[in-house]
C-alpha cells in the first residue's frame, strides 16, 4: 500500500467536488431557467468558491496531508470534504453529502481506470489544478497558494519510478473498488454499463513509449531482429499522442481530470418543469435512471427566506421538512436564506417513503461514534485544523 496518496485524493476530489457545486450556483441564472428561483449571485458564488478553495490549499492543510500516511477510511474522507464545503456561507444537508461524495468518488474512480499509464495520474492532477487556478484566477494570494501545492506535488511525485507510481494508482483503484453507483451521463455516453462499471475502450492511441500492438519480433542471441510475426489485437489502435506537459503550465493533452459538468447537461428538474409548465423552454432529458447520482444533483433552486438571520445558504439536494433541517442544523447555525435543490417533488411518493420509514422506527438502531471520532486518529488533525478556520 503506497503511502503517498492522500493529497492526489484530496486534489482530484476536492476538485471535483469544486466542479459540481460551481455548477450548481451557477446553473439557476442560465438561460431556460426560472429568474424568480435564482438566489446565488455571481459574488456569492465566486465567495463560496475562493473561500473553500483557500481553505483547501492553506499551507497548514496542505503541510498535514503530505506527511507520508495511510489513506483515510470513506467515512473520514467524507467528514473532511464535507468540512472544506461548510468553510464557506454554504451548508449541505448531510443526505446531499453522501451522494455528493458519490458522485466525486465515481467521476475520480473513472479517471483512475482510463489513465492509460500509472503517470499519467499526476496529468490528471495537474488538469483540476488548472481548473481551480481558473475560479481564482482573479485572486492572487489564493492563486498561489494553488501554485505552491503544485510545486510539491512536482517536487514530490515526478521523481518516483513507475513501480512506485504503478502502487500508488493500485492503492487507489482498492480504496474505490466497491464502488458502483451508476451515474446518468456516463449511461448515456455508454461509457458505464448498468451494473455501475465503466467500460474499457479497445481502440484509441496507446499510451507515450509504446507501440501499436500486432506484431511480435523475434531475436537471436545477440538481440539481432531475424524474424517477425503479426496477430490481430482485438481491437483499432493508433499511433501515441504527444506526451502531456508535467510542469506548472502547460498542455495536458488528456482530458481525464477537467470539469465535464455543464448546465446543458443537467436533466429535468423541479424548476425546469415549473419552467416548461410557464412557457419557458424545455431542458434537454438524460437518462431516466431512477438510482443514478446525476438525477438527483441535478435540480432546480427554491428559495425560502427567514428575515434577520444571518447571511448563509443552506443547499439541499433532497425535500425536507423544516423541522428534520433545523435538528441536522449545529447548535449556534443560523441561515439567512434556505436554497433547496428538490430532485424528488413528487408529495404522493414522499408520503409513501415517509409511511415505509415508519415501520422502522421502533427498531433498535445501534448508535455510531461521530464521524470524525474514533480508535484511530485519521483525519483527526485535518479536522482540528478546519475547525480552527
Amino acid at each position: 500500500m503506497s503511502m503517498r496518496t492522500l493529497p492526489l485524493v484530496f486534489i482530484n476530489m476536492g476538485g471535483e467536488m469544486l466542479y459540481i457545486l460551481d455548477q450548481r450556483l451557477q446553473a439557476p441564472n442560465k438561460a431556460g431557467d426560472c429568474p424568480e428561483k435564482g438566489v446565488w449571485s455571481e459574488q456569492d458564488r465566486k465567495r463560496v468558491m475562493v473561500t473553500i478553495i483557500r481553505t483547501m490549499f492553506s499551507k497548514d492543510f496542505m503541510d498535514q496531508l503530505f506527511k507520508p500516511q495511510p489513506l483515510y477510511s470513506h467515512r473520514t474522507l467524507k467528514t473532511v470534504l464535507t468540512r472544506l464545503a461548510h468553510t464557506s456561507i454554504m451548508r449541505l444537508s448531510p443526505a446531499s453529502m453522501d451522494r455528493l461524495y458519490e458522485l466525486m468518488a465515481m467521476a475520480f474512480k473513472r479517471q483512475l481506470v482510463l489513465c492509460p499509464r500509472p503517470r499519467d495520474l499526476l496529468l490528471i492532477s495537474y488538469n483540476h489544478l488548472d481548473s481551480v487556478r481558473r475560479f481564482v484566477e482573479d485572486t492572487p494570494n489564493v492563486l498561489n497558494q494553488v501554485d505552491e501545492t503544485q510545486r510539491r506535488i512536482i517536487e514530490v511525485y515526478t521523481t518516483l519510478s513507475d513501480a512506485e507510481l504503478q502502487l500508488l494508482r493500485q492503492t487507489l483503484l482498492i480504496f474505490l473498488q466497491d464502488m458502483h453507483i451508476r451515474v446518468s451521463f456516463f449511461l448515456r455516453d455508454k461509457v458505464q454499463n448498468p451494473n455501475g462499471r465503466f467500460v474499457l475502450s479497445r481502440s484509441g492511441p496507446v499510451p507515450p513509449g509504446t507501440e501499436v500492438p500486432g506484431m511480435i519480433r523475434m531475436l537471436d542471441s545477440r538481440g539481432r531482429e531475424v524474424k517477425r510475426a503479426h496477430f490481430p489485437s482485438g481491437g483499432s489502435y493508433s499511433s501515441p499522442e504527444r506526451e502531456g506537459s508535467f510542469s506548472l503550465h502547460g498542455d495536458r493533452v488528456t482530458r481525464l481530470g477537467t470539469n465535464i459538468y455543464g448546465v446543458s447537461q443537467e436533466g429535468e428538474t423541479h424548476a425546469n418543469r415549473s419552467c416548461a409548465a410557464k412557457g419557458s423552454p424545455s431542458p434537454r432529458p438524460l437518462a431516466s435512471e431512477e438510482l443514478n447520482l446525476l438525477a438527483r444533483l441535478m435540480g432546480g433552486l427554491e428559495v425560502l427566506q427567514r428575515p434577520g438571520s444571518d447571511p448563509a445558504y443552506r443547499v439541499n439536494l433532497f425535500t425536507m421538512d423544516p423541522g428534520e433541517e433545523e435538528e441536522e442544523a449545529e447548535p449556534g447555525e443560523s441561515f439567512g436564506d434556505v436554497v433547496t435543490i428538490q430532485a424528488t417533488p413528487d408529495a404522493q411518493a414522499s408520503s409513501e417513503l415517509a409511511r415505509i420509514a415508519e415501520v422502522f422506527t421502533d427498531q433498535h438502531q445501534p448508535t455510531e461514534e461521530p464521524c470524525g471520532s474514533s480508535s484511530s486518529s485519521k483525519g483527526a488533525d485535518l479536522l482540528a485544523l478546519m475547525d480552527t478556520c
